[in-house]
């Protein structure tokens, strides 16, 4: 037996990764069905990369080797599918796990840990699928910050918070939506505890003011107050975290209903008592995470808990306490694709450290007539024809379209297995999986869901194009709009 190959007993699994993947409403109509086959937020390309590899990517350089992504039933196939393909270059141990909801009523992160809670029996770290970080942020810092603050003052939740986006100035559109607005919060800076997350309740009770508890205040006294970032929805917790969900079975939301819930009980002594047990009757890890750390023990020795002469640490009242890490990247955004604005954000930021992306086999680039202009600041997927004349500027181009003559495409996003035809004009647009422009079509600003059709020189600008739209101008004769009135008003009572 080779004694250098076996792993010791207590050296077990320390963090588990669990991956939420939902429908991304938000997304619409990128997320949109197409027919039958649905198109999961997990999978929506930037710069030509699932957004989900760029969160698998972020794990694993971490050293987290096991995930539980969950995900609608409606997506489950097309995840597994892309997560057991060769496009997935992940080594990760992922286990899918499906949950029954529908797009008009989904689940909350909460109520869905409540109901995996038999599969998460250690820490985990609690990541969505849309958060792209940038390179000075590791997932190892957050981890490692979690380790010293769980054994040296009780965090059960360390949060991560950056600054939130903000568009620049003549790119929103009414027809494209408002950009969520950032909570307002209040931390303290001494002990990095997060102490009030605005919720929607509290905005829709008093919009106007900002009110926090007097018992707060007392107790932390030099706090500060911004809303100037966003929640990156990344938490690393404690397992006992789901015990005390299963004790609030009435929070659904993870971020507008738990976190808020849990920041109170770091000031309300009363209620921390309540809550108490649950600390009291789970086994404690701590030293165990500060074994994994990689800061300084000279950071830590003057603080960490000295275990008994039997080997078991005293006991002391659980602080609940929520930590708090604030990043301000200086290399790139770091961004929560939840949004159109975000979305396209996210991949004019990835084009710009992009130097002249074109595939690297010389079949697929042998697709592209040597008449077409593309600019260094732009990609273009394998399997891709460009016909002559056509001129790409700052742009993403997917896998497999087919792009006519004398086209001219500008600061916009096409997935994969588009079509666009001679002559059209497109700038600042986003195309859905398997989008038709017809010729000599103009499209300024606009949103196409997949499989929508763009008539031959139609002109649309800002527009948010679903296929519903699309498919009731073809079926509906132009002169049976008469006998539709007459029916409906037969119909009326």
């Amino acid at each position: 037996m080779d004694l250098d190959s076996v792993e010791p007993a207590f050296a077990k699994k320390e963090f588990l990764a669990v991956l939420i993947a939902g429908f991304g409403n938000e997304l619409l109509p990128l997320t949109s069905n197409n027919g039958d086959e649905p198109s999961p937020k997990a999978l929506l390309p930037v710069a030509n990369k699932p957004l989900i590899e760029y969160v698998l990517s972020w794990l694993e350089q971490a050293g987290v080797k096991d995930v539980l992504l969950i995900c609608p039933d409606a997506h489950q196939s097309a995840l597994h599918h892309h997560i057991n393909s060769d496009i997935s270059p992940s080594a990760l141990n992922v286990d899918l796990l499906p949950y029954n909801e529908t797009l008009e009523s989904p689940e909350g992160t909460a109520s869905l840990l409540r109901h995996f809670a038999s599969r998460i029996t250690e820490d985990f770290v609690l990541v969505p699928c849309d958060f792209i970080p940038p390179p000075s942020l590791p997932l190892s810092a957050l981890l490692n910050k979690f380790r010293i603050e769980s054994t040296t003052n009780d965090a059960i939740v360390s949060t991560c918070w950056v600054p939130a986006y903000v568009p620049e100035k003549g790119v929103l559109l009414d027809e494209w939506g408002p950009v969520p607005a950032p909570p307002a919060i209040v931390w303290d800076p001494a002990t990095h505890a997060l102490l009030h997350v605005d919720t929607p309740d509290d905005l829709d009770s008093n919009s106007e003011e900002f009110e926090l508890k007097m018992d707060l205040l007392s107790q932390y006294p030099r706090t500060k107050l911004s809303s100037s970032f966003q929640d990156s929805h990344v938490y690393v917790c404690q397992r006992r975290v789901l015990e005390l969900l299963k004790e609030k079975k009435k929070l659904d939301s993870f971020r507008e209903d738990f976190i808020p819930w849990l920041c109170k009980l770091q000031y309300q002594p009363i209620k921390r008592r309540k809550y108490a047990r649950i600390f009291a009757d789970a086994p404690r890890t701590q030293m165990l995470a500060l074994k994994h750390s990689t800061l300084s023990s000279e950071s830590r020795s003057s603080k960490a808990p000295q275990p008994h002469d039997d080997g078991e640490e005293p006991a002391r009242e659980p602080t609940f306490k929520v930590s708090i890490s604030i990043h301000e990247p200086t290399d790139s955004l770091a961004l929560r694709i939840n949004n159109v604005y975000t979305f396209l954000e996210a991949n004019r930021a990835l084009l710009s450290s992009t130097t002249y992306s074109l595939p690297s086999d010389s079949k697929d680039r042998s697709l592209i007539d040597h008449k077409v202009q593309i600019s260094s600041d732009s990609i273009v997927g394998d399997s891709t024809q460009i016909a002559e004349r056509t001129i790409i500027k700052r742009s993403v181009i997917g896998r497999h379209c087919v792009i006519g003559k004398g086209v001219k495409i500008s600061g916009c996003i096409l997935f994969d297995h588009c079509v666009v035809e001679d002559g059209a004009k497109l700038d600042g647009s986003i195309l859905g999986k398997n989008t038709k422009v017809g010729s000599k079509a103009e499209m300024t600003r606009c949103i196409s869901c997949p499989g929508f059709e763009v008539n031959g020189g139609d002109t649309l600008k800002g527009e948010k194009l679903d296929i519903s739209d699309w498919t009731a101008d073809q079926s509906v004769p132009a002169d049976s709009s008469d006998d539709d009135d007459e029916s409906s008003d037969e119909e009326d009572p």
